[in-house]
């Protein structure tokens, strides 16, 4: 059976603290919570640099049973300094995250691959493992690209991270799931969407960020790829959408919840 998580981005405006009651409110096993900004241009609430909202987190994480899956977003860039994201490596080691999620956005294929090895030395001194993710309007926007790095990279707690969404729009297909080695995903980013990929970058970024459907409202052979993965695999419910925004989070996070149920249910 899959465990849940409820992605941040999911609900970017909630407060890490309602993420927390958001997730327990919909049935969620996990959370995932941004505490890198992945651009300049993003704002996040300071988690690393505040030890009483760490606190508080771990706090209601113990009343409510919802664990940590993964912290984000790193995104390797000209301006990357690994140092400096040692204080959120270690924020989401104490709330107890066993995964960090990272982009490669950098063009300069020798200075991305260097952060991307200095930062899997980072994680493995908090016990945790990084996922590259591919995503079309970044540096590394193929399966065959993140497969390569991942591999010459030579870290052993480096691994792939799938967003359902990304991997299709990349042009990558079911079948190239076999291809993968099994132990590179520990856990998969789920959301559903129309078929066809819009073309310009700007609407593909735009469809990321705030027009992803839920699973089993689109298109998106999504139970053709669960098949191909373990059965136990925890799927992260990564769905921005304009059409539950504006709604309770806890209302959100139970219509998610739902749509998670009825489209699991259908695979069965």
């Amino acid at each position: 059976m899959h465990k849940l998580s409820l992605h941040h981005l999911t609900m970017l405006d909630a407060h890490p603290l309602q993420l927390v009651d958001a997730a327990h409110a919909g049935g969620f096993d996990y959370y995932g919570l941004r505490v890198v900004a992945p651009t300049a241009a993003d704002s996040i609430v300071d988690v690393a640099g505040n030890p009483a909202l760490i606190r508080e987190l771990a706090a209601r994480m113990e009343a409510t049973g919802v664990r940590l899956l993964d912290i984000e977003a790193i995104w390797l860039q000209e301006s990357t300094n690994i140092d400096l994201l040692l204080p959120a490596l270690e924020a989401g080691h104490r709330l107890g995250a066993k995964h960090v999620l990272t982009v490669g956005f950098d063009q300069d294929r020798e200075r991305l691959m260097r952060n991307f090895r200095a930062l899997c030395e980072a994680a493995a001194r908090f016990e945790m493992t990084v996922g590259l993710e591919l995503i079309t309007y970044c540096a590394i926007g193929t399966l065959d690209d993140a497969l390569a790095t991942i591999q010459a990279s030579g870290q052993p707690n480096a691994r792939l991270l799938i967003d359902a969404l990304q991997y299709f729009r990349s042009g990558a297909k079911v079948e190239d799931i076999d291809s993968i080695d099994p132990a590179l995903i520990e856990y998969m980013q789920i959301c559903d969407g129309p078929r066809a990929s819009p073309v310009a970058v700007a609407d593909r970024r735009n469809e990321a960020r705030t027009a992803r459907l839920l699973p089993g409202d689109g298109e998106l052979p999504l139970h053709d790829v669960l098949v191909k993965l373990p059965a136990d695999l925890t799927l992260a419910v990564e769905a921005p959408t304009l059409a539950l925004r504006g709604q309770p989070f806890d209302e959100q996070a139970r219509t998610i919840m739902s749509s998670m149920k009825r489209f699991l249910a259908k695979a069965q």
